[in-house]
């Protein structure tokens, strides 16, 4: 059990990932690719990583994802809507089984009332199966981005660990 813990989340990710023979892609917005960077940390992630997406967008997150305009326009680009689609999008745009995606708003400017610095939706989407959270980092942006990759493999650990 030690040395379980002794794993970083996203070790303990593309460990789970070669046991049940998936792969992964990411869809990140505010993270600009960390998500994707950290999985490349860990040796034997190139047998279920092949490709992700950096797309700061909205015309990026429409044209690569197929996030709808509707959805843009109606909730945004930070919500738990386009988080939905980002990660949906990404796997259907890799064939990958597992989708992970992060939109949100890390700082230090750009934020309001409604959708303050610190917002990030972080989106799972396993074989089909999705699951979105909102989560409220405080910090520095590179705090709220790093805070963000975190919570994102803690989020595909969790949903791997139900499928």
């Amino acid at each position: 059990m030690a040395e379980k813990e002794q794993k970083t989340p996203e070790e303990r990710v593309v460990a789970l990932l070669l046991e049940k023979g998936f792969t992964i892609t990411t869809a990140e917005s505010c993270t600009g690719g960390a998500i994707a960077a950290a999985l490349v940390n860990v040796s034997g992630v190139s047998e279920v990583f092949e490709e992700g997406y950096v797309t700061y967008s909205n015309g990026a997150k429409r044209k690569n994802l197929g996030v709808k305009k509707s959805t843009l326009k109606k909730y945004g680009a930070v919500s738990k809507q386009t988080a939905k689609e980002m990660c949906k999008g990404c796997c259907k745009a890799a064939k990958a089984d597992v989708g992970l995606s992060a939109t949100g708003i890390a700082g230090p400017g750009g934020g309001t009332a409604e959708k303050p610095v610190g917002l990030v939706y972080i989106g799972c989407c396993v074989q089909g199966k999705t699951k979105v959270i909102k989560c409220q980092f405080s910090g520095s942006r590179a705090q709220v981005r790093h805070q963000s990759v975190e919570a994102a493999l803690l989020l595909a650990e969790e949903c791997l660990l139900k499928n």
